[in-house]
């Protein structure tokens, strides 16, 4: 009898069925992910009591509340590069690590610039767990399901944001902000002994590194059998023999739509998150109203994360990364109108219509992230696919420190004026819809299975 032809794993997932395994994966690298969020957010949470014990302003202590965003940029391109040369599940496990110990040593900071410090140290952790988790998770799966699970793992960080908000005040109370800081990061080492017993880098990546034997092994987890795997070298090698690497020319225009797309969504994601309350309060809400607004656009963000990847296994990423532009688009200038002729006590009516529409305005952005997450995770070749993701990670960074530093000033320059502030917003939305058409990798629309 004829030896069957050796398949790559990806082909070969493609006819298995989804495996005990394979939910186990994503839901491990969902819990880093959502660990990842409640550490990362908890200096915000506590951030009123730290102020008060170190005797700082509120101005001075944003150098510590912006340092973790600056680790988190350096941290995911970092990692991302790590886990492609020693295998995205060590360079998780001490992504975790870090973090972790960052969080604990954080307890002991005793002024602005030592917890600043700390706060990049674990935001490194924090970038790195974030590409490499994002990596494994859409190596185990079928690329059927990869566009769904990507944008559903996107929603862990912000998940564990809401987690931290939860439980972070009770234990404050309990035992202090330091005692806090404790007890969130002993709880995330916990995290790095179920990484080693739980994941598994995947026989992709084994066999682009050589290790047939660990490959074949790790493949049986989810085939059910012994299948004889071809290593997927598609768009991984240079015409010398060279592994590509995320600045190889041959990801120029990847490179390019995923960098300014991600920067311009992140842009007007912080810029909405961020600087909404201080808006909202200079046009009469209270600050309970205000927080109210931005608490429905943490949910409703989560909602067009999920969407997202539904939305782009049945249509494609170009086609969604162009309706979320042109969506946002109209949002943000009928958003500017909305704000700017608000009267000087508004309504119940305007107030709800307000919430209702900056609500569907984080939808919409977390939609495109969630995109450039999908493009990211099936567009890079596998042999730098983490630090692709990483790459990606780090531009939407610029785009968030730039909204966070720039927001307030754009709002000082309208001088009661909202119109430079959604300006910017504005043309960032266009952006997206420019960067689609730079992309060339982009994830094709679903075909109907033949009956």
């Amino acid at each position: 009898m004829a030896q069957s032809p050796a398949i790559t794993f990806g082909e070969a997932l493609s006819r298995a069925p989804l495996r005990a395994f394979q939910w186990a994966t994503l839901a491990v690298c969902l819990l880093v992910l959502v660990c990842d969020g409640i550490d990362m957010q908890l200096l915000g949470i506590v951030a009123p009591v730290v102020i008060r014990d170190f005797g700082v302003t509120r101005g001075t202590f944003g150098i510590a509340m912006s340092a973790a965003l600056v680790g988190f940029g350096l941290g995911s391109w970092a990692g991302g590069w790590l886990g492609d040369r020693v295998g995205r599940r060590y360079a998780l496990a001490l992504a975790a690590l870090v973090f972790a110990l960052a969080t604990v040593a954080a307890s002991r900071a005793g002024g602005v610039w030592a917890m600043a410090g700390w706060r990049v140290l674990g935001g490194i952790g924090f970038g790195a767990a974030y590409s490499n988790a994002l990596a494994m998770a859409s190596e185990w799966l079928p690329a059927r399901w990869r566009p769904v699970a990507v944008s559903t793992l996107s929603v862990g960080t912000p998940l564990g944001g809401t987690v931290a908000g939860w439980i972070g005040p009770a234990l404050v109370l309990a035992t202090g902000w330091r005692g806090t800081f404790v007890s969130f990061g002993l709880a995330t080492l916990l995290l790095v002994a179920v990484v080693l017993a739980i994941l598994r880098d995947s026989p992709s990546f084994l066999l682009a590194k050589g290790r047939t034997q660990a490959a074949g092994q790790a493949a049986r987890r989810v085939l059910g059998g012994e299948v004889e795997l071809a290593p997927d070298s598609l768009g991984e090698l240079t015409s010398g023999g060279a592994r590509i690497g995320v600045l190889h020319r041959s990801n120029l225009r990847l490179n390019i739509g995923v960098g300014v797309a991600f920067a311009a969504a992140a842009l007007v994601a912080y810029g909405i998150l961020n600087w909404t309350t201080t808006m909202l309060t200079a046009r009469g809400f209270t600050l309970g109203q205000a927080g109210n607004v931005v608490s429905v656009a943490g949910i409703t963000s989560m909602v067009g994360s999920v969407a997202a990847g539904m939305l782009t296994r049945r249509f494609g990423s170009k086609l969604v990364m162009a309706a979320v532009s042109a969506t946002l688009v109209v949002l943000l200038v009928a958003l500017a109108f909305v704000i700017q002729t608000l009267p000087a006590a508004p309504g119940q009516e305007q107030r709800t219509l307000v919430l209702v529409m900056i609500g569907v305005a984080a939808a919409v952005f977390s939609a495109g992230i969630a995109t450039l997450y999908v493009v990211m995770a099936l567009g890079y070749p596998q042999s730098c696919r983490s630090a692709g993701i990483g790459f990606g990670i780090f531009m939407s960074r610029v785009g968030a420190i730039s909204a966070s530093g720039l927001g307030g000033a754009l709002l000082d320059l309208g001088h009661g004026s909202v119109a430079p502030f959604f300006g910017v917003l504005t043309l960032s939305a266009v952006l997206v819809s420019a960067a689609a058409l730079v992309v060339d990798r982009h994830v094709p629309p679903s075909r109907p299975r033949p009956a």
